[in-house]
């Protein structure tokens, strides 16, 4: 869910993000206020219904074991998670038939054996190439 600052929290570190309970909306009120006038290009002011809601949103996944949990027809959602973990969960997600937002598994998948190939080639191809200026 999107959290509303000051317009202007970019400019100083006490309206910013990081000020927890402090970082609080506040109403435009200016007389040439842009956000105030919804004038387009300048960010969104708060609004009811501006937020999704919770069946609309998508379940955290961090491991394996949170694939089991996803409820049928609803989208999961990876979290801070490596490359291995995240290989883990696409193949398994694959398998389950269940979606991820933000990856696309099978060219993930793709993508990622066609690096370990290059890998395997990189690190076999100097040792033939130290054998054959040792002779």
């Amino acid at each position: 869910m999107r959290k509303f600052l000051r317009r202007n929290a970019v400019r100083y570190a006490k309206f910013g993000k990081g000020r927890g309970k402090k970082a609080k909306w506040r109403n435009p009120t200016g007389r040439h206020n842009k956000i105030r006038e919804k004038i387009k290009g300048h960010p969104a002011g708060v609004n009811i219904g501006y937020g999704k809601t919770k069946d609309e949103k998508p379940v955290e996944v961090f491991n394996t074991k949170d694939l089991e949990k996803i409820p049928k027809g609803k989208k999961g959602i990876l979290k801070n998670v490596g490359t291995r973990k995240k290989v883990e969960i696409a193949k398994k997600a694959k398998e389950m038939k269940i979606e991820i937002i933000h990856l696309n598994q099978e060219s993930f998948l793709k993508k990622y054996e066609k690096e370990q190939k290059m890998k395997k080639k990189e690190t076999k191809a100097p040792q033939k190439e130290g054998e054959k200026n040792e002779k």
